[in-house]
């Protein structure tokens, strides 16, 4: 489907879900981010997805911290180097298509209440400081690697 086509028919709310897997949210955000700048995708976009995942009877699905984060990453890998395509912009982040939420959230604050419903600044290494703390302090508590399926 072309870019335009896509983004009529996310709009609309007419794209089959089966359409709507987690490259093709990261498409959407892309595009998004070309046509509208950070700030008007920020709230595009979610509004867009809440839109979306309510009228599939999901609106529970909503991840504010997880869709919010998703934006600054694929934002930032935009201004780091200019891909023509979202193909290139893919094929250059592929990780982005992995759990990179990992890297940035503690499995305890991505499934926290707050964290669907405000975007929750990263804390996965604050949680990794004070664990170091702990285990310092006698204690063998550890974290344990997270995994994110979709935005």
């Amino acid at each position: 489907m072309h870019d335009r086509e896509f983004i009529e028919a996310f709009e609309a709310c007419t794209l089959p879900p089966a359409l709507f897997p987690h490259r093709a949210h990261v498409r959407l955000a892309w595009l998004y981010l070309r046509e509208h700048g950070l700030h008007e995708t920020l709230t595009r976009y979610s509004s867009g997805i809440r839109r979306y995942a309510g009228t599939l009877g999901a609106a529970g699905k909503y991840h504010h911290t997880i869709t919010w984060a998703f934006l600054f990453l694929i934002h930032e890998r935009m201004q780091r180097a200019d891909h023509a395509t979202f193909e290139a912009f893919a094929a250059a982040n592929e990780d982005l298509f992995g759990p990179i939420l990992d890297r940035y959230y503690t499995r305890e604050t991505l499934a926290s209440d707050l964290a669907r419903t405000t975007f929750v600044l990263p804390d996965a290494r604050r949680a990794e400081v004070t664990a170091g703390e702990r285990t310092k302090a006698g204690s063998s508590s550890t974290l344990e690697p997270s995994t994110i399926a979709n935005c």
